[in-house]
């Protein structure tokens, strides 16, 4: 064995132990799994421990993070697919007012309030408006493992949660898009916008559709062939060719592929076995990998001085603009205040996709380094803070509530 392939393997055995040791930790102080993971993630990155600056197992010349990075990103497919897995579209279709008006205002309420914070500290407009459309990401998937664990995933409040964070992620990719456009300058401006609108709608529409009408009978036929654990394999080819479509034919992020493909694999009779095997790949390897790179992306010791203050009052304005924006937008579709709440805070976390939008607002050379520490520190304490948060706003009350009641026609 070489060099490289024994370092990853030590660090894949690292992180794996260190995921599951800090995720029951975290349940028996009545914490989600997933909070631990979060921040083993934090306790063996450059903030604490820097396991791929410090440890001798590790050499500066191999490329072991960016492959456990890559391992991260499978992660997260299969725990959005698996969270599709758990709804029925014709609940997921009911929601859509809800939804809509939910991801609408979740996304331009924070992004109006992190623009005008940005400025507030002294901030151009340019880099005001990437941190802006920092806060309007959403990553649903930490809310996703939070809502299955607490076991009210198929609720009003998370089928809601679901569909609206589809549509952040639809005008968020669209805003950013926009902001792209004009920070280039292009004449063609308009033209690459509606190029970039009719590739999202396309394929969303293209992708449903015909997965709708070929998913269950290719599965039937792939089960007829009596292939050893073929219905497996064929659930991980569909969720890999449908998140690289989604980058690549859509625009929107590859977790709207990879969930698309759950909710319709749901409608097959195969659901239970497909369910089986896939959480046990993904929970036994995969996605403990991918909350722990969160923590290992991030060095908050990189933020000094009079950052902090920024910092902290960014990351305030974060939190309460998700909880106001999807709340808002959750009242005026119809859950009540109780309902609107929880959805607004589900919201919250901003994951991998606010960092991917800090990224490339430097790759683009409009985000100094300062300000993208700090918009890291704001989506690793957003993202920290959504679990716990979510586990008090969902604590069970005397009486059954609302939103754990069964929905229509399912057995209580």
């Amino acid at each position: 064995m070489n060099e490289t392939f024994l370092e990853l393997i030590f660090a894949l055995a690292l992180i794996i132990s260190a995921a599951k040791i800090c995720g029951y930790i975290s349940i028996r102080l009545g914490q989600p799994s997933v909070l631990g993971e979060l921040l083993a993630g934090i306790i063996l990155g450059p903030t604490l421990l820097n396991m791929f600056g410090t440890l001798p197992a590790f050499s500066e010349e191999t490329h072991v993070h960016e492959t456990i990075t890559e391992l991260a990103e499978l992660g997260v497919l299969f725990l959005m697919m698996l969270a599709g897995l758990e709804l029925h579209l014709s609940e997921l279709v009911k929601s859509g007012k809800v939804s809509a008006l939910s991801g609408t205002m979740g996304v331009f309420i924070p992004t109006a309030l992190g623009y005008g914070t940005a400025v507030l500290f002294g901030l151009g407009s340019t880099e005001a408006l990437f941190i802006g459309l920092a806060l309007a990401a959403t990553s649903v998937s930490i809310s996703a493992q939070t809502l299955m664990e607490l076991g009210v995933l198929r609720s009003r409040v998370g089928i809601s949660l679901l569909g609206a964070a589809v549509f952040d992620d639809i005008l968020a990719i669209l805003m950013l898009s926009v902001a792209s456009i004009m920070v280039g300058g292009g004449a063609t401006g308009g033209t690459s916008l509606l190029a970039t609108i009719l590739r999202m709608f396309g394929y969303l529409i293209g992708a449903a559709v015909l997965g709708y009408w070929l998913i269950p009978r290719l599965t039937r036929y792939v089960q007829k062939l009596n292939i050893f654990m073929g219905v497996l394999a064929f659930t991980m080819v569909l969720v890999l060719i449908y998140a690289w479509a989604a980058e690549v034919l859509g625009g929107v992020a590859g977790i709207t592929g990879a969930f698309l493909v759950g909710l319709l694999l749901a409608q097959t009779p195969f659901k239970g076995e497909i369910q089986s095997g896939m959480t046990a790949v993904a929970y036994g390897f995969f996605v403990p990998i991918f909350f722990v790179n969160i923590g290992l992306a991030v060095n908050l010791g990189a933020i000094s001085g009079s950052d902090w203050i920024f910092a902290v009052v960014l990351t305030v304005v974060a939190i309460l603009s998700k909880i106001v924006g999807c709340g808002v937008g959750a009242r005026l579709g119809g859950l009540n205040n109780r309902e609107a709440i929880q959805l607004g805070i589900g919201m919250v976390s901003r994951g991998e996709v606010g960092l991917i939008v800090a990224a490339f607002a430097v790759a683009q050379g409009v985000l100094g380094q300062n300000a993208f520490s700090i918009t890291v520190f704001m989506v690793i304490v957003a993202t920290l803070v959504t679990p716990p948060m979510l586990r008090a706003a969902f604590r069970q009350k005397p009486q059954q509530t609302e939103q754990n009641k069964p929905m229509l026609g399912e057995k209580s």
